[in-house]
């Protein structure tokens, strides 16, 4: 189960509207008297809160008993507003494109108007939500304590543009699509995208070690179906090419007033900032936080290592999962002072 926020008028970037802008968002644990603990947790591609929830718990860093953790559906998920689930003239292929400050935008009405928190003491993501987590730094440097962005970074770089890229037209090329006007979902287009992410999801020595034996898969043939084809069998298409163009366009220097200029919009974080890329994540590389955290001033990078890729931050593989719990506990229990933005 989940809540929704209705957001009437509600203008994105691109100038479109959505009348009203349904925001999907689940909540573990009580808001405090003086609501200074809470901790936001947005979702990544293809996910939804549920996805969330093997670091939320008792007894985890993510602990309800002590956090009032927040989790808001991305946009294009098929829970906030997607092509699926709103109506003309803005369903299927006529959903606006939507930029992850839109996304961050619509959290902040929920936190402020909804909750009315003045300070998260956390925001935390993993892929695309942690696109969001630096987003949020940027947008709202006074409001964010603390961000741990995992397996992310501050923008999408070009290399990973291109397997977005890839992924677009192999969706798009299945005669079934119909131009986003399909009668039926384009299954064949779906099962291939599975494939092209697949080869990107994980390392090369993932592949060469036959790890997904862990996950109870005998052959490779049977990964590629059995977890892949799985995961994103259900998607609806349209909403899977929304989220891959919020993805493709997220980069917080192009954030109003800072001109394209990264390391200006890095230099504007306030909070404390702990980066957990993956040591053999395909996309977003260890190389792109270590160069990011250089310009942000309480930036720091702890490079988790392993073979897992990009599905490091999944929470499939235990010792990943321990070490980025412990992450956690380690940068709620950092007393915090904001710095001072560069100029």
């Amino acid at each position: 189960m989940h809540d929704i926020i209705e957001l009437p008028a509600f203008e994105l970037e691109s100038g479109a509207v959505l009348d009203p802008a349904r925001l999907a968002y689940k909540t573990y644990g009580e808001l405090n008297s003086a609501r200074t603990n809470a901790v936001l947790f947005p979702t990544w591609f293809a996910g939804d809160h549920t996805s969330n929830e093997w670091l939320i718990g008792p007894g985890k860093a993510l602990d309800p008993r002590t956090y009032f953790i927040i989790v808001p559906n991305l946009f294009g998920n098929g829970l906030s507003s997607s092509p699926s689930n709103t109506p003309a003239p803005h369903d299927r292929s006529s959903f606006p494109s939507v930029t992850i400050r839109d996304n961050v935008r619509a959290q902040h009405h929920l936190i402020t108007e909804h909750f009315g928190i003045e300070r998260l003491a956390l925001v935390l993501g993993c892929s695309m939500g942690a696109l969001q987590t630096y987003q949020w730094a940027v947008s709202h440097p006074d409001m964010v304590e603390r961000a741990l962005p995992f397996c992310g970074a501050p923008r999408t770089s070009p290399h990973n543009a291109v397997f977005i890229e890839s992924l677009r037209a192999t969706l798009t090329l299945d005669a079934a699509y119909e131009g986003g006007r399909y009668r039926s979902q384009p299954l064949g287009g779906i099962r291939a995208f599975a494939r092209v992410y697949a080869g990107w999801g994980f390392s090369q020595a993932f592949y060469w070690e036959e790890t997904y034996r862990q996950l109870g898969f005998a052959s490779l043939e049977e990964f590629l179906t059995g977890f892949w084809e799985s995961n994103f069998i259900d998607q609806d298409a349209n909403d899977l090419l929304a989220m891959l163009r919020t993805w493709q366009d997220a980069d917080v220097s192009t954030t109003p007033g800072l001109e394209g200029d990264i390391e200006r919009a890095l230099g504007s974080i306030r909070a404390k900032v702990l980066a957990l890329p993956a040591e053999k994540d395909l996309y977003f590389p260890p190389e792109d936080e270590m160069r990011a955290v250089r310009h942000i001033p309480h930036g720091e990078v702890r490079v988790i290592p392993g073979i897992w890729g990009h599905l490091t931050g999944g929470g499939a593989n235990p010792v990943d999962a321990a070490f980025i719990d412990a992450a956690i506990r380690h940068i709620l229990a950092s007393p915090v002072t904001l710095a001072p933005a560069r100029t």
